[in-house]
């Protein structure tokens, strides 16, 4: 393995975690195509926050590196050298939710053009059983002019990176591999084990492997969506959701999980990813996307019980100042990609709401980019009608929530981490 020098392809948040553990080990070039990102990286900062200043700083070096360190690049040309290459771009979905493969076919032309003999691909972006070999793979082969598994070879080990958990690091979560051959597979497995301190686990193809991760959140998704059918169900009871979760949770095989807004770049894509392929074999997967279809219906149902909290309290929708306490997809991380929260703001902002958006976590110009939307990441000072609380930031839970209320204002808890009597509502 002396002899590995590998190429990362896209420094996200998954990208760039790996290329920090392999780089402690092997020589690595980190390449994206955002040139502001490559310059803050080469500078040891890490706007995701998944890769502190010192780890970064421990493993940079000033240019590509013939032993273990990583140099980050937005030129393609510096990935020549490489003989293992490590995919990790985006998988997202279109304004239909139907897979877009975009990111993905332009990550494998740009590996194509470096690609020599004997070279291995390895892609780690969430995608449906068939994509490496059947999208991937072509693309490769045209752009090199070289034959899949006779001049290069191809393998696959879907990421587990989940954004802001600082317990689960990417050596600490066990990988799945896979290889286009069974001596590719061992190649590839071995290259991962030598650096995830959790183990590996090599599956016999990478059509499997390619499954077993898109059924990770398939699955999630589809349990969030029976907890959060509950919270509807049991709030038209005048039940406590979350008293019931709790009661049920003394059992010992009853699954943990809580209704809330389902999004992020993984569980709210992902199903759909599935959907896709087997709607392709004309099978209809009915479970699935009524899973989508409940927790793509979250935003709206969130803003439309805030405004029956409202209207109960006489107090008026439209003009009415409501604070909402958080944009990113989940606590304590920056990540703002596919938030649902946008889907609660923009509904209370169609009934005439003037809304105020407070996250010490996001950042601002990153928000405007992706959503449109005005934040803030400053406490703000006013009096409001209504607040919702709608991601758990730790920062939050210091807020004397009251205060910043007029005299018949509503709080709303989506993420149920505020207690019962200090709430109007929480889902």
């Amino acid at each position: 393995m002396n002899k590995i020098k590998i190429g990362i392809i896209g420094l996200g948040y998954v990208g760039l975690p790996l290329a920090r553990l392999f780089a402690t080990k092997f020589a690595v070039v980190g390449f994206d195509i955002n040139s502001n990102r490559v310059a803050e990286l080469q500078s040891g900062i890490d706007s995701t926050l998944e890769v502190s200043e010192a780890e970064l700083k421990e493993v940079t070096r000033n240019e590509s590196p013939t032993e273990a360190g990583l140099y980050c690049t937005d030129n393609s040309d510096l990935l020549k050298d490489c003989n293992y290459y490590i995919v990790t771009v985006p998988t997202p979905v279109d304004r239909t939710n139907r897979p877009d493969l975009t990111p993905l076919h332009k990550s494998s032309e740009t590996v194509g053009k470096v690609l020599k003999k004997n070279d291995i691909v390895i892609y780690e972006s969430t995608v449906y059983p068939g994509v490496t070999e059947d999208e991937c793979i072509p693309v490769l082969e045209r752009v090199s002019g070289l034959k899949f598994n006779v001049d290069f070879f191809v393998g696959y080990s879907p990421e587990r990176i989940n954004p802001g958990d600082k317990k689960h690091t990417v050596d600490k979560i066990l990988k799945v591999t896979a290889g286009s051959t069974p001596e590719i597979g061992k190649k590839v497995d071995d290259l991962y084990a030598s650096v995830i301190t959790a183990g590996t686990h090599l599956a016999p193809s990478i059509k499997v492997a390619e499954a077993s991760k898109v059924i990770e959140n398939s699955q999630r998704d589809i349990n969030i969506a029976f907890v959060n059918e509950l919270a509807k169900i049991f709030n038209l009871m005048d039940i406590d959701t979350h008293d019931v979760l709790e009661a049920a949770g003394t059992k010992w095989n009853f699954l943990p999980f809580q209704p809330g807004l389902v999004g992020g770049h993984c569980i709210g894509v992902d199903p759909y990813y599935l959907a896709q392929k087997a709607q392709e074999f004309g099978y209809h997967p009915g479970i699935i996307l009524e899973g989508r279809r409940m927790n793509d219906g979250m935003g709206k149902y969130v803003s439309s019980e805030v405004v029956k909290l409202m209207l109960r309290n006489d107090l008026k929708v439209k003009g009415a100042k409501i604070l909402i306490l958080g944009i990113t997809f989940k606590e304590n991380c920056p990540d703002v990609r596919n938030t649902k929260v946008v889907d609660v703001i923009r509904d209370l902002k169609g009934y005439g709401a003037d809304i105020t958006i407070y996250d010490p976590w996001a950042d601002p110009a990153e928000v405007e980019r992706e959503h449109q939307v005005t934040t803030t990441d400053k406490i703000p000072k006013d009096k409001y009608n209504a607040i919702v609380l709608t991601v758990a930031h730790n920062e939050f839970l210091d807020l004397d929530l009251r205060s910043l209320l007029n005299s018949q204002g509503v709080l709303y808890d989506v993420k149920g981490i505020l207690k019962t009597n200090e709430v109007d509502g929480r889902l």
